[in-house]
This record gives C-alpha cells, sequence and structure tokens, in this order.
C-alpha cells in the first residue's frame, strides 16, 4: 500500500472491540514514532505504553472532553518529551504521534490521537499536568498526546482525493 494510500485510509476510531492488539504490532507503531524525525536529531521524545486499565481509566479523564475513548482501547502510548533538549518539542512530539497513527492505520489498528497540550480535565486543570501526576514525571517533560490504539468495532469509511480543496494551493 503507497503512503497516499494509509493517509486516504487514515479516520480516528474510538470505539474498540475487547480483542488484544499483536505485540508485533504495537512493536511496529512504536518504531514509526522512534524513527520520526527531530530538529537537530535530538530526539527527545519517550513513549509509555499503557495497557493497564485501571490508568487506561484515569487517562480518559485527563480531559474534559475527547479523551473518553481510552478507558476502553486496548493500548494507550503517552508521548512526551525532554524540554531541556529540545526546545521543538512539541513539534518533535506532534510528528512522532503522526507517524505512529499511520503505522497503526497501515498495520489495520484503530487509533485517535488525544491531543493533552493546552487542554484541561473537567475540574479544570491542565491535562499535561494530570498527566505528569498519574507517571510522577519530572517537570522538564512535557506531554503533547495520547495515541489510543485497539481493535476497531467498525471502520470507518476512507476519504477520497475528491474531497481534498486545492484552493489552498498557492503557487509562486
Amino acid at each position: 500500500m503507497s503512503l497516499l494510500e494509509i493517509i486516504l485510509k487514515r479516520r480516528s476510531v474510538r470505539t474498540y472491540t475487547d480483542e488484544e492488539i499483536p505485540e508485533n504490532k504495537i512493536e511496529k507503531i512504536l518504531q514509526a514514532g522512534l524513527l520520526a524525525p527531530t530538529s537537530r536529531n535530538r530526539k527527545p521524545c519517550e513513549f509509555y505504553v499503557v495497557k493497564d486499565k485501571e490508568i487506561l481509566e484515569k487517562l480518559s479523564k485527563s480531559k474534559a472532553s475527547g479523551s473518553s475513548m481510552l478507558e476502553n482501547a486496548n493500548t494507550a502510548i503517552v508521548v512526551f518529551a525532554d524540554s531541556e533538549k529540545a526546545d521543538t518539542w512539541i513539534e518533535d512530539s506532534s510528528i512522532a504521534l503522526a507517524y505512529m497513527d499511520l503505522m497503526a492505520n497501515e498495520l489495520d489498528i484503530g487509533s485517535c490521537w488525544c491531543q493533552s497540550h493546552l487542554r484541561f480535565s473537567a475540574d479544570n486543570k491542565k491535562s499535561e499536568e494530570v498527566i505528569k501526576e498519574i507517571f510522577s514525571m519530572d517537570s522538564k517533560y512535557r506531554v503533547v498526546g495520547i495515541l489510543s490504539l485497539g481493535i476497531a468495532s467498525s471502520k470507518p469509511e476512507g476519504h477520497n482525493l475528491s474531497e481534498i480543496d486545492e484552493s489552498k494551493i498557492s503557487y509562486f
């Protein structure tokens, strides 16, 4: 499958079956994140693979909305970065999340990017701080988001090239 076909197929999936994700697929998803480019190759990103249902439930409450799917996910990958290692931690983490999201879709694993940076929990705490407390992270670490993973309970239809709004392109 070409990269364009993977991009067209990619959709956010928020409902999952109880089926386990094969370990070799999780490993490939993580490899994609580790291979993501970073500014000046500083590689500030780290990844927590979460399968523990109690932790997934806590993560599902890290945002007022948009994180509930984590409670029923088979696995989640929390992407965080050492902000002292790179001032581009937001960009570096975002690229890693995008690479992992695309790899999950290539492997027919349902996934959904759950943004944490600049978001708040229901009790108005910064989502990033909620997550850092769950894992007792040092203050130098910053959290951009979490990738929710599971076997999709239903597959949304992919996109097609006719949906592209080419008016957003300018040539000079």
